[in-house]
């Protein structure tokens, strides 16, 4: 598995989401694989308006290759209403054709957020970001109580997936750092055995 990776996809406004995408990352690594970090770009209401092929900062963009190619895959995005953000949505819609050529079937999937409030919908939204993971044939993996952070945390954290709350800061507490790490980990674990 020399070049396999796990793709970070992750879509975040603020930062947040884009620090868990980092520890996830990390997770990974240390488990001897590839972790590729890549966004998708903001959705614009103007529709004259087009993002530069290259962000100006953090994570390049996402490709279908960059998905279609992956070992595993980490999906995250900021709660909106209980939901992913409409870009990463925007951006999973365009996947029929990696649905209908099975390319992401049997690959190790899991899910990741953050909100700005206490009870803006985390769970919800790791539970929603799963749905198209299952419709593409992925095999939808969490964090088991098994990792001692999980049962530890008073911040964020879920069996779902890492979670974070930003309303104090957009950087992870300790536990969710270790949340995090475990499903990189996980992830890269499960993709390695699969191959």
């Amino acid at each position: 598995m020399s070049d396999a990776y796990v793709l970070v996809l992750y879509y975040s406004r603020t930062g947040s989401t884009a620090n868990l995408a980092k520890h996830i990352g990390r997770g990974v690594r240390a488990e001897g694989l590839e972790a590729r970090l890549r966004t998708v770009p903001a959705v614009s209401t103007t529709i004259e308006k087009t993002a530069p092929p290259v962000p100006e900062e953090g994570a390049v963009y996402c490709s279908k290759e960059d998905l279609a190619g992956c070992a595993a895959l980490a999906l995250g995005s900021a709660t909106r209403f209980g939901n992913m953000a409409a870009p990463m949505k925007y951006f999973l819609d365009g996947t029929s054709d990696l649905w209908m050529s099975g390319a992401l079937t049997g690959k190790p999937g899991g899910v990741f957020t953050s909100s700005a409030s206490m009870h803006g919908g985390q769970e919800s939204t790791l539970l929603t970001m799963m749905v198209p993971l299952l419709h593409h044939g992925m095999l939808i993996t969490g964090v088991p109580y098994a990792e001692k952070a999980l049962s530890e945390t008073r911040t964020g954290g879920s069996p779902y997936g890492p979670t974070h709350l930003g309303e104090a800061s957009p950087e992870p507490s300790e536990h969710e750092i270790q949340v995090c790490e475990a499903l990189g980990r996980r992830l890269a674990q499960l993709a390695t055995k699969l191959s």
